[in-house]
């Protein structure tokens, strides 16, 4: 049966979701995988910390390059095909970043490792639309996205508790059983497919919307520790940014077959839904990345105490995923507002945090962010694509997926550099008032155990002023996520009605 048709058989429409979700969980997983074990990778690969960051940085550079590329590889090969040759070789790359002996091994197979897996996603997304009728795309899509937000979640954690007993390789190669069972899962349910005509790749566009892609993500990996554009690193891949998406641009426009087919943007609920999907992207991870460093370095919650917060964010997903489900039937526009409103309001929730909040509120306040990730998931998922013509979504699936992938790299860079900006500034600011001539600090109820007499009273007034500004830094970071959360509820009232669930042609 062709894989753009509805699959008849329940059984073979519930394998192929199962056998989709895993693999895609091993993906996610994968990508944040390595940020628990970098330092012990350094170690090991007789590495610098700037030298081991590259394990990251050109993961991620890969992701974003290749994921373009998936729907040409579903015409030029098929679906099935395509994503039974990318798990191969992601398994293959997994077991050979486990088994590198150098720094060079390991980045070379962490690049291949990216671009084998980027395509999982988008391909493996347009696959359970077009394999299930429209009435169940708001379950199958609440499910889908179950797994790609509970997977840069437990990576890590695994991660770090098997590289703790086992070493950092086997936390690479704990992923290879489960890869084997998702190979034979996918090679058994995947429906059989033929290519459409051939499709022959658009390399000038390719190259230069790869290049485009890599440089604009080389900019926001390296520009925080390399302070930005004082560094003329950050200078020359900003150039190369701009030059090279222009020429994409100039390309795309003149020739009859563009790399990635322009005519998806006259889908009004699409080019909606790609702008929600950068800003969901923005939105989704940036608390799982500054959050752990605030509590833990901040405030002193310890390892466990971060676990059971992100544990509570994640129940919140699945209950908002669970909503989703039931809510089905109800205009997507409406769920979008009800989801796009909780977000503002976590926003405008965490800016009353400061460094005395305790554990109950960071608690329900992150189980309130995955109820809004989870109900936004799905109803996002069914505006844009549900008036994309079938021949087009595996284009429209990954032009989706790398504004979504670019999103959450974007945001997290802007505000780190914020905090870091924002804390040196408010430092300076406070010790200004730090001297004999200010009689405040003569009083004792107000300086307690500070002192501008002692080295000791100084550096813990030091200390003191330093938690503050850093706090100062965070705010100014959850001003701007709250902002960027407002941002998404006009854009719900663009989307327009989906049309009513029609049989699918078999």
């Amino acid at each position: 049966m062709a894989s753009n048709t509805v699959v008849e058989d329940p059984w073979q429409r519930f394998w192929l979701l199962a056998t989709i979700i895993a693999t895609n969980t091993l993906y996610s997983s994968s990508i944040l995988v390595a940020s628990a074990l970098l330092p012990q990778m350094q170690g090991a690969l007789l590495a610098t910390q700037d030298e081991v960051s590259w394990t990251m940085t050109f993961n991620i550079l890969a992701s974003a390059i290749v994921t373009p590329a998936s729907g040409w590889l579903a015409g030029r090969f098929g679906i099935r095909a395509s994503l039974l040759g990318c798990v191969i070789l992601f398994a293959v790359s997994t077991f050979m970043c486990g088994a590198a002996r150098s720094l060079e091994e390991m980045v070379l197979w962490r690049i291949v490792q990216g671009a084998a897996g980027a395509p999982l996603v988008p391909l493996g997304q347009t696959l359970l639309f077009n394999s299930f009728p429209q009435r169940q795309h708001a379950t199958v899509m609440s499910i889908f996205g179950m797994a790609n937000m509970v997977g840069p979640v437990i990576g890590p954690m695994l991660a770090g508790y098997v590289s703790e007993y086992y070493g950092w390789r086997w936390a690479f190669w704990m992923l290879l059983p489960v890869t084997m069972v998702s190979l034979s899962g996918l090679f058994i349910v995947l429906p059989k497919d033929r290519p459409g005509r051939k499709a022959e790749l658009d390399w000038t566009g390719f190259v230069t919307l790869a290049v485009a892609v890599g440089a604009a993500q080389l900019i926001l990996a390296r520009g925080p520790r390399l302070d930005w554009f004082d560094s003329f690193e950050i200078q020359l891949a900003a150039f190369m940014a701009v030059l090279s998406f222009y020429m994409y641009l100039a390309h795309s426009l003149t020739t009859e077959r563009p790399f990635l087919d322009f005519k998806v943007l006259r889908d009004r609920n699409y080019v909606v839904g790609c702008m929600m999907v950068f800003l969901f992207g923005m939105l989704a991870f940036t608390p799982l990345i500054i959050l752990p460093s605030l509590l833990q370095n901040q405030v002193g919650y310890t390892d466990s105490d971060i676990g059971e917060i992100l544990a509570w964010r994640g129940g919140g997903a699945m209950i908002g995923f669970f909503i989703a489900m039931l809510t089905q039937r109800v205009d997507p526009r409406l769920m979008l507002l009800i989801a796009a409103t909780i977000q503002l309001l976590c926003g405008v929730w965490i800016l009353s945090f400061d460094l005395n909040v305790d554990i109950v509120t960071l608690n329900l306040n992150s189980a309130a962010q995955g109820l809004a990730i989870g109900m936004f998931w799905a109803p996002m998922n069914l505006a844009t694509f549900s008036t994309l013509p079938q021949e087009h979504r595996p284009a429209g699936m990954a032009m989706f997926h790398l504004l979504r992938t670019f999103g959450s790299s974007l945001f997290p860079s802007l505000v780190v550099g914020e905090i870091v900006g924002a804390t040196g500034a408010n430092y300076a600011r406070m010790t200004e008032m730090i001297s004999p001539f200010n009689p405040l600090l003569d009083n004792p109820g107000l300086m307690g155990a500070w002192s501008i007499d002692t080295l000791r009273g100084l550096a813990a007034l030091s200390r003191e002023i330093n938690r503050q500004a850093v706090m100062i830094g965070y705010t100014n970071a959850f001003f701007m996520y709250s902002a960027l959360a407002l941002a998404v509820i006009p854009l719900c009232l663009l989307v327009r009605k989906r049309p009513s669930a029609t049989p699918t042609p078999s």
